[in-house]
Protein backbone atom coordinates (compact mmCIF):
# COMPACT_ATOMS: atom_id res chain seq x y z
CA UNK A 1 0.00 0.00 0.00
CA UNK A 2 2.97 2.63 0.91
CA UNK A 3 4.90 1.48 -2.72
CA UNK A 4 1.66 2.13 -4.56
CA UNK A 5 1.60 5.67 -2.37
CA UNK A 6 5.21 6.54 -3.62
CA UNK A 7 4.48 5.51 -7.15
CA UNK A 8 1.49 7.73 -7.39
CA UNK A 9 3.87 10.74 -5.32
CA UNK A 10 6.41 9.76 -8.31
CA UNK A 11 4.10 10.35 -11.11
CA UNK A 12 2.80 13.58 -9.60
CA UNK A 13 6.62 14.94 -9.35
CA UNK A 14 7.38 13.84 -12.74
CA UNK A 15 4.75 15.34 -14.76
CA UNK A 16 5.23 18.86 -12.42
CA UNK A 17 9.15 18.25 -13.47
CA UNK A 18 8.12 17.95 -17.27
CA UNK A 19 5.52 20.78 -17.22
CA UNK A 20 8.84 23.04 -16.13
CA UNK A 21 11.24 21.33 -18.19
CA UNK A 22 8.84 22.44 -21.59
CA UNK A 23 8.46 25.45 -20.62
CA UNK A 24 11.85 26.27 -20.37
CA UNK A 25 12.35 25.46 -23.76
CA UNK A 26 9.59 27.71 -25.04
CA UNK A 27 11.18 29.94 -27.99
CA UNK A 28 12.57 32.96 -26.95
CA UNK A 29 10.45 34.60 -28.82
CA UNK A 30 7.36 33.82 -26.74
CA UNK A 31 8.64 34.90 -23.69
CA UNK A 32 9.03 38.51 -24.99
CA UNK A 33 5.64 40.08 -24.18
CA UNK A 34 5.78 39.42 -20.45
CA UNK A 35 2.47 40.00 -18.35
CA UNK A 36 1.47 42.07 -14.87
CA UNK A 37 4.86 43.44 -14.85
CA UNK A 38 3.56 45.77 -12.60
CA UNK A 39 2.37 42.49 -10.06
CA UNK A 40 5.81 41.07 -8.90
CA UNK A 41 6.25 44.55 -6.43
CA UNK A 42 2.69 44.30 -5.20
CA UNK A 43 2.80 44.27 -1.05
CA UNK A 44 0.02 41.32 -1.39
CA UNK A 45 -2.87 40.25 -3.51
CA UNK A 46 -5.47 37.93 -3.27
CA UNK A 47 -7.04 34.91 -4.92
CA UNK A 48 -9.32 31.55 -5.28
CA UNK A 49 -8.16 28.50 -4.87
CA UNK A 50 -9.94 25.51 -6.04
CA UNK A 51 -8.47 21.95 -5.17
CA UNK A 52 -9.07 18.08 -5.66
CA UNK A 53 -7.76 16.04 -2.70
CA UNK A 54 -6.92 12.44 -1.55
CA UNK A 55 -6.75 11.73 2.22
CA UNK A 56 -6.39 8.56 4.24
CA UNK A 57 -5.37 8.34 7.78
CA UNK A 58 -1.45 6.74 8.65
CA UNK A 59 -2.96 3.83 11.31
CA UNK A 60 -1.05 2.86 14.24
CA UNK A 61 -2.14 -0.34 16.04
CA UNK A 62 -2.81 -0.57 19.82
CA UNK A 63 -1.60 -3.82 21.84
CA UNK A 64 -5.53 -4.93 22.05
CA UNK A 65 -5.28 -5.82 17.64
CA UNK A 66 -2.36 -8.42 18.96
CA UNK A 67 -4.95 -9.99 21.49
CA UNK A 68 -8.13 -9.55 19.75
CA UNK A 69 -9.39 -12.84 17.76
CA UNK A 70 -12.13 -11.78 16.02
CA UNK A 71 -10.77 -8.43 13.70
CA UNK A 72 -7.72 -9.78 11.90
CA UNK A 73 -7.28 -6.31 9.83
CA UNK A 74 -7.71 -2.64 10.85
CA UNK A 75 -6.05 -0.59 7.80
CA UNK A 76 -6.77 2.94 6.24
CA UNK A 77 -8.44 3.45 3.04
CA UNK A 78 -7.73 5.74 0.50
CA UNK A 79 -10.49 8.34 -0.96
CA UNK A 80 -10.81 11.62 -2.78
CA UNK A 81 -12.45 14.72 -1.92
CA UNK A 82 -12.66 18.54 -3.09
CA UNK A 83 -11.79 21.79 -1.48
CA UNK A 84 -12.77 25.51 -2.02
CA UNK A 85 -10.54 28.39 -0.96
CA UNK A 86 -9.39 32.04 -0.77
CA UNK A 87 -5.51 33.07 -0.90
CA UNK A 88 -4.01 36.46 0.47
CA UNK A 89 -0.21 36.70 -0.25
CA UNK A 90 2.15 39.50 1.61
CA UNK A 91 5.45 40.27 -0.19
CA UNK A 92 8.07 39.78 2.10
CA UNK A 93 11.15 40.16 -0.31
CA UNK A 94 11.72 39.28 -3.60
CA UNK A 95 12.30 35.77 -3.21
CA UNK A 96 9.68 35.27 -0.09
CA UNK A 97 6.10 35.59 0.20
CA UNK A 98 3.63 34.96 3.67
CA UNK A 99 0.40 33.19 2.66
CA UNK A 100 -2.75 32.49 4.19
CA UNK A 101 -5.00 29.88 2.35
CA UNK A 102 -8.21 29.48 4.23
CA UNK A 103 -10.45 26.42 3.02
CA UNK A 104 -13.17 23.98 3.33
CA UNK A 105 -12.73 20.82 2.85
CA UNK A 106 -14.67 17.72 2.22
CA UNK A 107 -12.63 14.56 2.88
CA UNK A 108 -13.24 10.92 3.69
CA UNK A 109 -10.78 8.74 5.63
CA UNK A 110 -12.28 5.41 5.97
CA UNK A 111 -11.14 2.16 7.66
CA UNK A 112 -11.66 -1.30 6.02
CA UNK A 113 -11.36 -4.30 8.40
CA UNK A 114 -11.94 -8.10 8.33
CA UNK A 115 -13.67 -9.98 10.59
CA UNK A 116 -13.92 -13.92 11.52
CA UNK A 117 -16.13 -13.71 13.99
CA UNK A 118 -19.09 -15.08 14.17
CA UNK A 119 -18.51 -15.33 10.60
CA UNK A 120 -15.94 -13.76 7.67
CA UNK A 121 -16.77 -10.44 7.07
CA UNK A 122 -16.03 -7.75 5.47
CA UNK A 123 -16.32 -3.74 7.33
CA UNK A 124 -16.04 -0.53 6.15
CA UNK A 125 -16.36 2.25 8.48
CA UNK A 126 -16.73 5.66 6.79
CA UNK A 127 -15.22 8.52 8.58
CA UNK A 128 -16.52 12.02 6.66
CA UNK A 129 -15.01 15.18 7.56
CA UNK A 130 -15.59 18.67 6.37
CA UNK A 131 -12.82 20.63 7.69
CA UNK A 132 -12.14 24.28 8.41
CA UNK A 133 -8.44 24.21 7.70
CA UNK A 134 -6.42 27.39 8.17
CA UNK A 135 -2.74 26.97 7.06
CA UNK A 136 -0.10 29.15 7.23
CA UNK A 137 3.00 29.04 4.91
CA UNK A 138 6.15 30.75 3.91
CA UNK A 139 6.39 30.58 0.08
CA UNK A 140 9.73 30.75 -1.82
CA UNK A 141 9.64 31.71 -5.71
CA UNK A 142 11.95 31.52 -8.19
CA UNK A 143 13.35 34.55 -10.31
CA UNK A 144 10.74 35.24 -13.52
CA UNK A 145 11.42 32.97 -16.30
CA UNK A 146 9.44 35.12 -18.81
CA UNK A 147 5.78 34.50 -17.57
CA UNK A 148 6.29 31.50 -15.30
CA UNK A 149 8.04 31.13 -12.71
CA UNK A 150 8.69 27.75 -10.01
CA UNK A 151 7.80 28.05 -6.08
CA UNK A 152 7.79 26.02 -2.96
CA UNK A 153 5.44 26.27 -0.28
CA UNK A 154 5.95 24.97 3.77
CA UNK A 155 4.27 25.88 6.60
CA UNK A 156 1.80 24.70 9.52
CA UNK A 157 -2.35 24.40 9.69
CA UNK A 158 -4.61 24.08 11.67
CA UNK A 159 -8.22 21.81 11.14
CA UNK A 160 -11.60 22.15 12.80
CA UNK A 161 -14.02 19.27 12.07
CA UNK A 162 -17.70 20.30 11.32
CA UNK A 163 -18.49 16.88 11.41
CA UNK A 164 -16.49 15.19 14.02
CA UNK A 165 -18.49 12.55 15.86
CA UNK A 166 -16.45 13.03 19.39
CA UNK A 167 -19.11 13.89 21.63
CA UNK A 168 -22.15 11.52 19.78
CA UNK A 169 -23.50 8.95 21.79
CA UNK A 170 -21.45 5.62 21.86
CA UNK A 171 -22.69 2.75 19.87
CA UNK A 172 -19.89 -0.57 19.86
CA UNK A 173 -19.13 0.39 16.04
CA UNK A 174 -17.93 3.85 16.58
CA UNK A 175 -14.95 5.53 16.33
CA UNK A 176 -14.81 8.65 17.47
CA UNK A 177 -12.69 11.39 15.87
CA UNK A 178 -11.37 14.89 17.58
CA UNK A 179 -12.68 17.74 15.94
CA UNK A 180 -9.33 19.41 16.17
CA UNK A 181 -6.16 18.62 14.32
CA UNK A 182 -2.89 20.33 13.56
CA UNK A 183 0.02 19.70 11.37
CA UNK A 184 2.80 20.74 8.40
CA UNK A 185 2.28 20.65 4.88
CA UNK A 186 4.91 20.89 1.84
CA UNK A 187 4.60 21.49 -1.73
CA UNK A 188 5.56 22.85 -5.35
CA UNK A 189 3.80 24.80 -7.91
CA UNK A 190 4.33 26.93 -11.12
CA UNK A 191 2.75 30.72 -11.69
CA UNK A 192 1.66 31.20 -15.57
CA UNK A 193 1.51 35.06 -15.77
CA UNK A 194 -1.77 35.79 -17.91
CA UNK A 195 -2.83 39.07 -19.12
CA UNK A 196 -4.68 39.86 -16.62
CA UNK A 197 -4.58 36.32 -13.93
CA UNK A 198 -2.00 34.12 -12.94
CA UNK A 199 -3.04 30.36 -13.01
CA UNK A 200 -1.50 28.66 -10.22
CA UNK A 201 -1.09 25.07 -10.68
CA UNK A 202 0.15 23.17 -7.03
CA UNK A 203 1.40 19.67 -5.60
CA UNK A 204 1.23 19.80 -2.04
CA UNK A 205 1.28 17.00 0.71
CA UNK A 206 -0.33 17.56 4.51
CA UNK A 207 0.47 15.50 7.50
CA UNK A 208 -1.17 16.08 10.84
CA UNK A 209 0.92 15.81 13.43
CA UNK A 210 -1.77 14.70 16.56
CA UNK A 211 -3.40 11.71 17.39
CA UNK A 212 -7.20 12.79 16.31
CA UNK A 213 -8.38 9.23 17.52
CA UNK A 214 -10.73 9.52 20.96
CA UNK A 215 -9.74 6.71 22.72
CA UNK A 216 -12.28 4.45 24.28
CA UNK A 217 -11.90 0.78 25.48
CA UNK A 218 -15.49 0.04 24.90
CA UNK A 219 -16.02 1.13 21.63
CA UNK A 220 -14.97 -2.74 19.60
CA UNK A 221 -13.45 -0.78 16.43
CA UNK A 222 -11.75 1.63 18.21
CA UNK A 223 -10.35 -0.18 20.74
CA UNK A 224 -7.64 -1.94 18.09
CA UNK A 225 -5.88 1.23 17.09
CA UNK A 226 -3.79 3.56 19.17
CA UNK A 227 -3.17 6.33 16.75
CA UNK A 228 -5.10 8.05 13.85
CA UNK A 229 -2.89 11.07 12.38
CA UNK A 230 -4.37 12.65 9.01
CA UNK A 231 -2.86 12.65 5.74
CA UNK A 232 -3.56 14.61 2.57
CA UNK A 233 -2.03 14.84 -0.90
CA UNK A 234 -3.74 17.90 -2.61
CA UNK A 235 -3.51 19.23 -6.02
CA UNK A 236 -4.77 22.80 -6.09
CA UNK A 237 -5.76 25.48 -8.69
CA UNK A 238 -5.21 28.92 -7.83
CA UNK A 239 -6.42 31.98 -9.73
CA UNK A 240 -4.69 34.96 -8.41
CA UNK A 241 -5.20 38.42 -9.58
Amino acid sequence: MQNAHFRHLFHLLRFALTGMFLTLLLPAKAQQNLNMLEHDAKPYYFGISLATNQSNFRLLHAQAFLADDSIMIAEPMKTFGFNLGLLANARLTEHFDLRFNPQLVFASKNLYYRETYPKPTDTQKKIESILLSFPLQIKFKSDRIGNMRVYAIGGMKYDYDLASNARAKKTESMIKIKKSDYGYEIGAGFEFYFESFIFSPEFKVSNGIGNVLVKDPNLRYSNVIDKLQSHMIVFSIHLEG
